[in-house]
């Protein structure tokens, strides 16, 4: 079978390529036809923007993306600043007693280094429909109004927002549990990666990145 593979991070900056056509009939045999050496701990695998078991059978023509572990709307990416206003106003809802944000912002250490910049890349189309579960889900276990993300892709400069949630809901507890909920589930689950740019060097962060 002819799939097409998609590359992201540090996994397509070790290939120096991004996307690729192989034969393969399974998803666990796609590694071993990129000829890239041994294959990194904690991949996932998408087919067509939805995760994928290694033994999943392919088909003509579909998409694989092999996601190195995620550094981490309505849901969106931004290639810009983010306006948290604009992302409150989403959520603006009569039935809300509470509105949660959450701000992520680009900090000048980590980890004992001076941090330059951050760069985002993240596998689009997937990342919203990840957001978007994540969302229902909160919205499932809690009793909300709205939920709104936006996440930066490209570079982001120390102190600019990366990241920035809304939540509203009747009441503020629900607001403030389930906001915290989908920025620690978004580290977790999204496909989006982050590099540290340093003085004198970079560094993508999270393991097989």
């Amino acid at each position: 079978m002819k799939v097409r593979v998609r590359l992201f991070a540090g996994l397509r900056e070790r290939a120096g390529w991004s996307e690729r056509e192989v034969d393969a009939s399974r998803v666990g045999e796609v590694w071993a036809a990129l000829d890239l050496g041994d294959e990194p701990p904690g991949l996932l695998y998408a087919v067509n923007q939805e995760y994928a078991e290694r033994d999943r059978p392919l088909a003509d023509g579909d998409e694989v993306a092999l996601i190195p572990p995620v550094s981490g709307g309505a849901y969106r990416l931004v290639d810009g600043p983010i306006d948290l206003d604009a992302v409150v106003s989403e959520v603006a809802d009569e039935r809300a007693g509470a509105i949660a944000t959450f701000e992520g912002t680009v900090r000048r250490q980590s980890r004992g280094r001076q941090v330059i910049a951050l760069e985002y890349e993240a596998y689009a189309g997937m990342a919203e429909k990840v957001m978007a579960e994540i969302a229902e889900e909160v919205t499932e276990r809690y009793e909300l109004c709205e939920v709104a993300i936006a996440h930066r892709t490209g570079r982001c400069e120390v102190g600019e927002v990366s990241v920035a949630i809304a939540v509203s809901a009747p009441h503020r507890q629900d607001a403030l549990s389930a906001c915290r909920e989908v920025i620690d589930e978004l580290k977790e689950r999204v496909p989006l990666w982050k590099k540290e740019l340093y003085e004198g060097g970079e560094e993508w962060i999270g393991r097989g990145s």
